[in-house]
């Protein structure tokens, strides 16, 4: 039973984590901002998904890093 939850509660953790980045990638291709304001969302949901899957930096870079650095080259392209 508790391998259940363990399972059921890494489900809710990543469903929420691909919520926070759908919504942050939205955000970052709809709003005006600048650089430093972008680089700084992906940065606060980079730390936010370490808090939820700690020692998880090379699969967040994998996952998302590659999805976050195409957006940003779309939007300012000097990058």
């Amino acid at each position: 039973m508790a391998a259940d939850d363990a399972r059921i509660d890494e489900d809710r953790r990543i469903r929420y984590l691909q919520r926070v980045v759908d919504m942050t990638c939205q955000v970052l291709l709809q709003q005006e901002m600048s650089l430093e304001e972008a680089q700084g969302m992906i940065t606060g949901v980079k730390k936010m998904a370490l808090r939820l899957f700690p020692d998880k930096e090379p699969t967040f870079d994998l996952i998302y890093g590659s999805r976050f650095r195409r957006i940003l080259m779309e939007r300012f392209p000097l990058v």
